[in-house]
């Protein structure tokens, strides 16, 4: 959220898109996740990140204004 608010107009209206796009792409029989493995999923975030597998922020955007 922190780096949404930050964006222009133009851009937040194309990053919204694209989550909209994104959405709309997945089945529609959509099975609500529950608590645990929403924590679990986190979890596992949490250790992939420990690991060093991750892509930091600075380059994901080398990555984009190529």
């Amino acid at each position: 959220m922190k780096n949404f608010i930050q964006l222009n107009e133009e851009e937040k209206v194309s990053v919204l898109e694209l989550v909209k796009t994104f959405l709309k792409s997945r089945k529609t029989d959509f099975k609500r996740q529950s608590l645990e493995e929403y924590n679990r999923e986190l979890d596992q975030a949490d250790d992939e990140i420990e690991a060093g597998e991750y892509v930091p922020h600075e380059e994901v955007m080398k990555r984009h204004f190529k």
